[in-house]
């Protein structure tokens, strides 16, 4: 359900963002829905820790449903960055639960299996998803993209709640300070889409609202994340920080990639979404060689090999800006970088429960996924804004700006792969 969502979305939302004359907030579809996940993701990881998983992921699928309802039936942008948002604070909620019950059902020696099981869950959906999308929105109208998915909700929720029911949940330490954490939580994601928005305002507002929002935030997420993250300390807190690098670089390029080649290329929007096809389908292939009994290669290798898949896709995307440049190559690319993100994902999802008590995998688990949403939505705000304001007087500068960031971020993070292990 969620891979279709994603990928389906991320094919339709050119045409939406013209459709709705919000060309100008296009980052913001996307950025916006990974702040409010914060929320979500906090809600959810001291919820699960306290009751099981079973509650936050039945709310959480109940708010997606809704979600997409209201982002179908968006009379304007506004009204669909709404739903986005609503979906946002869903996929939060579901994700953090999701991985709990892995932590709680399967012994160690399985994780690795289950992660790699989840990715090739995307397969399918990979593959049909953004065909089906491309065809829905030709055909049919973008809105349909949206309103036809909650009945995949309900279809998920029907085979998924029955099997979480008496889950065992081990004591879990008392967290008097899980209420505060919500707070930071909301404080966070409200600093993100300060983030998105003041990059539009006018004059010194811009620039006092930007310094405004990046303070907010770096103070919400060093009470949100481990100690350390935001400095890659060993151990845990570069798991976390990785997982953010490594969002933030993909992610950051994949929501321009079918906006650069229907608007600059002059693709369609089912050709334009299998190039994301192309990412997913080596995602999974990653993931299933993580998921292989014996392992050739230590975590930081694999992990360091991943991320530089992902720089390469994201230089290898940014190339077909250049006239000799065929479109094949960042095609090719971008197979690469799916690759890589398959590499990257189940190896840092193993380690943060190999590195968690049980009592605390909520709460981990739920950082791992926050450094995620935060680092991407960071990302997601910058780029939106330096295209924004670039699009109207150098287009090739405004895509190559949010390109650029990307690459650089995941060199960063194959440089601290080695950090993932504690000291001794």
């Amino acid at each position: 359900m969620g891979a279709f969502e994603a990928l389906a979305v991320a094919t339709a939302m050119p045409t939406v963002a013209r459709a709705l004359d919000g060309l100008s907030l296009y980052a913001l579809a996307f950025g916006g829905s990974l702040a409010a996940s914060v929320v979500g993701m906090v809600a959810a990881g001291a919820w699960a820790d306290r009751r099981g998983p079973a509650a936050p992921l039945r709310q959480g699928i109940a708010w997606f449903a809704l979600g997409l309802l209201i982002a179908g039936l968006a009379p304007s942008m506004g009204w669909l960055l709404l739903g986005r948002v609503v979906q946002g604070y869903a996929g939060g909620l579901m994700s953090v639960s999701l991985y709990v019950a892995v932590g709680r059902t399967y012994p160690e020696a399985l994780r690795p299996r289950i992660f790699a099981a989840f990715a090739a869950a995307w397969v399918i959906p990979a593959v049909v998803g953004p065909a089906i999308s491309g065809a829905i929105v030709e055909h049919l109208g973008w809105r349909w993209v949206f309103l036809s998915v909650p009945a995949l909700a309900l279809a998920a929720a029907a085979l998924v709640l029955p099997a979480l029911r008496g889950l065992a949940t081990p004591p879990a330490a008392a967290d008097p300070v899980a209420r505060t954490r919500l707070y930071w939580a909301v404080g966070a994601a409200t600093s993100a889409l300060l983030l998105h928005l003041a990059g539009h305002w006018p004059g010194i507002a811009r620039w006092a609202g930007l310094a405004l929002a990046v303070a907010a935030l770096i103070l919400c997420a060093r009470r949100l994340l481990p100690v350390g993250s935001l400095r890659a300390a060993r151990g845990l807190p570069t798991v976390i920080a990785l997982r953010g690098l490594a969002s933030a670089a993909f992610f950051g390029t994949e929501v321009f990639v079918p906006l650069l080649l229907s608007r600059e290329h002059g693709w369609s929007p089912t050709a334009a979404g299998l190039v994301l096809t192309l990412g997913a389908v080596g995602w999974s292939t990653g993931s299933w060689y993580r998921g292989r009994p014996r392992q050739r290669y230590a975590a930081p290798q694999v992990l360091r090999a991943g991320l530089l898949g992902i720089a390469l896709g994201a230089a290898a995307i940014a190339a077909t800006l250049l006239p000799a440049a065929p479109v094949a190559l960042g095609v090719a690319g971008w197979l690469l970088a799916g690759l890589g993100m398959g590499l990257v994902y189940p190896t840092l999802s193993v380690l943060a429960l190999e590195l968690s008590p049980p009592e605390s995998q909520g709460i981990n688990v739920s950082a791992l996924q926050l450094g995620d949403a935060l680092f991407t939505a960071s990302v997601l705000a910058v780029g939106g804004t330096l295209f924004a304001a670039l699009l109207p007087v150098a287009p090739s500068a405004a895509y190559l700006a949010g390109f650029g960031v990307s690459l650089a971020l995941a060199a960063l993070g194959a440089w601290l792969a080695p950090r993932v292990r504690p000291v001794g």
